[in-house]
């Protein structure tokens, strides 16, 4: 079983990566749109010149913080499959990882989820950078699934991601733990 390749990297500086950290942090916290560049430039310490040496524009920018996101969670995803060759055994831990995320510290959701939200037309390379994930995800999920011998493989692949991403929006909304336990349960469920 295999993953995607993840994207060719961006050629980075320090620079692009404060301005990459900062966006992503305001982002998550405080959503896209209500952001303005201005504020982005000065909490990451460049120059406007510098911001747009690296990104002609914010949707630029949030491009950049969506692709960041998803080549980090390929990278935990590729090193969870460095510890177990069990399929059953790297959904459970795959899922509970979505458990112990949204019982972090400052957890607002999925990022994918609150970016598509913002930019729903499926046109936009947002929305469409949001779609290459979670088409990556459920490849993953779909690949596991099959190799673990669950019947109707299709079926379980779309209730373990809707349980995903329910609990992605639950742990924002109601009690972390208790999401984190359902989530757990129900995905032991499924695989049985």
């Amino acid at each position: 079983m295999s993953t995607p390749c993840p994207a060719p990297q961006q050629r980075t500086s320090p620079a692009r990566e404060r301005l990459l950290e900062t966006a992503s942090r305001i982002f998550y916290a405080e959503g896209i749109h209500h952001v303005g560049v201005d504020r982005i430039i000065a909490e990451a310490r460049v120059t406007r010149a510098t911001f747009y040496r690296h990104f002609p524009g914010k949707e630029d920018l949030v491009l950049a913080h969506i692709q960041e996101r998803d080549q980090q969670i390929r990278g935990q995803v590729a090193e969870l499959f460095t510890l177990s060759t069990d399929p059953r055994t790297l959904l459970i831990t795959l899922m509970s990882g979505v458990g112990a995320e949204l019982c972090g510290p400052d957890f607002r959701g999925c990022p994918f989820i609150n970016a598509a939200a913002e930019y729903p037309d499926p046109g936009q390379p947002v929305h469409q950078a949001v779609q290459a994930h979670r088409d990556w995800f459920r490849q993953i999920i779909r690949n596991l699934v099959a190799a673990a011998g669950v019947a109707d493989a299709d079926h379980a692949t779309a209730t373990l991601v809707l349980l995903r991403d329910g609990a992605m929006v639950g742990g924002d909304l109601d009690e972390p733990q208790a999401v984190r336990e359902h989530l757990e349960r129900a995905v032991v469920a499924v695989l049985a």
